[in-house]
């Protein structure tokens, strides 16, 4: 039987058109997740293009059209249709998300395509200071976030654990040494990076168990959204006994790397990857990785001799072919992701590799040009990034200006053909989203955009509206807490990360900074910012119920009692150096009023209480036997930070948090025991503030929040403003 012309035309109708409902499934998941109202009025179809990453949008009031050449493009524009339309977002402080009362019609077609190859997210760091207790359900919202932003291409290295676990008793380690050489939850970051090994552990079987398998539900996740993951890659690094521990390598060449941070931490040894031992380790780990997490990753990360370490001796050039060709064997033509920090990557060791398959991420952007006085780092594709936050300490901060300026100097210069890329690589996500969104939607844009315009479309999507008390109050901000300040040689302020809080720091006559490396050095004017804050909360009768909005003030206002207790800090001082035990009693009064002041105000929004961060430990050791340990490396991490054989370290305070309940416990006790003992003439030694903030740290309080009343919140914002 044949079937007329008429029939198969139709029948083929049918089939496109079914083939083209089915495009993109894992978007149109997207929006049933987080925005169910539009994804019913959603057609997401696939173009073909010349143009790697483009989309369209179309809306008839009815029905939205998204037609892009794949998933992330796909998912950056349903991003770009809810900001730009919708006047909608999805944020790590706070969601805007609620129905809109009519669908925006778009009259004219319109395309957008990205003129970088990379959107990128992620450091090693963010890993823990943000990410250290995820279970399923926040990253999938995380990726909901990334994709939403267009990121294509993410350092994703949970659940190495395992893979190191399985390394390790393959090459006859007990299971007792094998746990021995991976650290806690909450310090995976700087293992991989080759700092240290061991703090914060052991982890149970289970637990690395249970993280594997978040991690295989990522890279789905990942793979469907196409996100390129980055893995860890093996670059050397092994156990420091590994030549003791194991007879096959006792003449191996391996290099002890000595300590990071001041002798405090011994770090992971190098076997030398030149060394004939080098594959056979390398050979495992990969076939273990492959086992867990497949055989078709593209990317990995980690690198020798991070941060020091001891190379004396050692061929560079021949160390990075080594751990190229090796990575190579294993996954052929991958991509090995180096970081562009201080003097890293060596020219040494870029000389060793092949360049079509290295990618180096310009870190700290918002500070340096390495991509320019590294010549475009001897011509090998980069991705210009910023760090911003360190610790993910809270405070406002984010040189916008300056992302758009280097972003756009470094398109147009003589390197701009290695420029493959933007992204954003803080220590930690959860602050500033205005930093985070304003540098991945430059990588949408082939011109530089307005700042002062790209701001008042920020605060429509972030708040839901448009308001002028708001955009006023926001270009402000751009001229204070997120200006991109410059010195009197005319070059940009060396700052890393936002300024800090007087009230967090461990107590003593000379605090400065509060955590190693950071700084209380305010680069803005206070009072300006202050006059910008209460220009801010004259609209928030209208966003009373804007989650946003409520979030953002607490954050602003927070800032500014930041800013003031530098002064009530300095009167305190002053008054025990000239031992006036009234005033010391007055000063000392009203700087730890203005600390449980802080706190309430803190307490009263979930993205700053302390609660939110230890209820997310329990809930990942929920039935684990090593649930306490769990919960032990959220509170270390965040005070001494480590190690716990010692009476002062440098990274103490390093990832402080000015969180509600922290604020009234650890901090408030430690400023209450300097103040008391101030009256009788006593400073207080660092080492009894170690011994509170271990013993803090051991305590399982879990600091349930305590909200105020609206009167008296609004009593506290009233001296706050003062």
């Amino acid at each position: 039987m044949v079937s007329s012309p008429k029939l198969l035309s139709f029948l083929l109708l049918i089939c496109v058109i079914s083939v083209q409902a089915q495009d993109f499934n894992s978007v149109k998941s997207i929006a049933e997740r987080r925005v169910p109202w539009l994804a019913k009025s959603l057609t997401l179809s696939k173009i073909i293009s010349n143009e790697k990453d483009v989309f369209e949008l179309s809306s008839d009031g009815k029905t939205v059209f998204i037609a892009a050449t794949n998933a992330n493009a796909a998912a950056e524009g349903l991003g770009w249709y809810l900001k730009y339309y919708c006047n909608r977002s999805l944020s790590h402080l706070g969601n805007n998300l609620s129905p809109v009362s009519k669908l925006p019609v778009i009259k004219e077609k319109i395309r957008i395509s990205s003129p970088f190859q990379y959107r990128y997210a992620l450091n090693y760091c963010t890993i823990n200071y943000s990410f250290s207790f995820y279970k399923w359900e926040d990253w999938e919202k995380e990726l909901d976030w990334m994709a939403l932003n267009g990121v294509n291409i993410m350092l994703a290295p949970m659940g190495t654990e395992l893979v190191w676990y399985n390394t390790l008793i393959k090459l006859g380690y007990s299971d007792t040494d094998a746990k021995a050489f991976i650290p806690g939850p909450a310090f995976t970051a700087w293992w991989l990076m080759g700092n240290l090994d061991g703090w914060g552990g052991p982890n149970s079987l289970q637990m690395m168990l249970s993280q594997a398998e978040i991690q295989k539900k990522v890279l789905t996740r990942m793979k469907d959204l196409e996100i390129e993951p980055i893995l860890q890659g093996f670059y050397g690094m092994v156990p420091h006994d590994l030549n003791k521990k194991v007879d096959a390598f006792k003449d191996a060449q391996i290099i002890d790397q000595g300590t990071w941070v001041a002798s405090e931490f011994i770090r992971p040894a190098i076997l030398v990857p030149t060394n004939d031992k080098f594959n056979v380790v390398a050979d495992i780990y990969y076939s273990e990785l492959k086992k867990l997490y497949g055989s078709d990753i593209k990317y990995f990360g980690g690198e020798p001799f991070h941060e020091g370490g001891k190379k004396a001796g050692v061929d560079i050039t021949a160390v990075a072919k080594s751990v190229q060709d090796v990575m190579q064997k294993n996954f052929p033509n991958s991509t090995w992701v180096l970081q562009g920090w201080q003097n890293n990557p060596a020219d040494a060791l870029l000389a060793g590799l092949k360049k079509e398959n290295t990618l180096i991420i310009e870190l700290f952007g918002e500070n340096t040009s390495n991509w320019e006085q590294r010549k475009g780092y001897g011509g090998t594709n980069f991705i210009w990034s910023n760090v911003s936050n360190f610790g993910e300490k809270n405070g406002l901060y984010g040189r916008l200006q300056r992302f758009l300026d280097e972003v756009y100097r470094a398109k147009e210069s003589p390197y701009g053909n290695y420029l493959k890329g933007v992204g954003i690589i803080p220590e930690g996500l959860n602050n500033n989203p205005v930093a985070y969104d304003l540098m991945l939607d430059i990588a949408w844009r082939n011109e530089k955009p307005s700042l002062e315009k790209w701001i008042v479309n920020y605060t429509t999507y972030r708040y839901g509206s448009y308001n002028q008390d708001i955009v006023d109050a926001w270009k402000i901000f751009t001229q204070t807490v997120y200006s991109s300040p410059i010195n009197e040689k005319g070059n940009i302020v060396y700052q890393e990360g936002p300024s800090e809080s007087i009230f967090c720091a461990r107590p003593s006559l000379k605090v400065n900074p509060v955590s190693s490396w950071g700084t209380r050095k305010r680069n803005y004017d206070t009072k300006l910012f202050k006059q910008a804050v209460a220009l801010f909360i004259k609209a928030d009768n209208q966003f009373k119920n804007s989650e946003t909005y409520q979030t953002d003030k607490t954050d602003f206002l927070r800032q500014v009692m930041a800013d003031k207790g530098d002064k009530a800090y300095d009167d305190l001082v002053k008054a025990i150096q000239e031992k006036d035990k009234k005033s010391i009693k007055d000063k000392g009064n009203q700087f730890l009023t203005m600390i449980l002041q802080q706190d309430s105000l803190l307490n009263n929004n979930n993205y700053f209480a302390l609660n939110r961060w230890l209820n997310q430990a329990v809930a990942l050791g929920k039935g684990l036997p090593d649930a306490n340990n769990i919960l032990y490396n959220a509170k270390a991490q965040i005070t001494f930070w480590g190690p716990d054989n010692k009476s002062y370290t440098r990274l103490r305070d390093y990832a402080h948090k000015e969180w509600g309940g922290l604020l009234s416990s650890l901090y408030y006790s430690r400023w209450k025991l300097f103040i008391d003992e101030a009256m009788n003439d006593k400073i207080t030694p660092a080492n009894t503030f170690y011994d509170m903030e271990v013993k803090w740290s051991r305590d399982s309080n879990l600091f349930p929040i305590k909200k105020l009343n609206e009167r008296k919140l609004l009593a506290i914002q009233k001296r706050i403003l003062e």
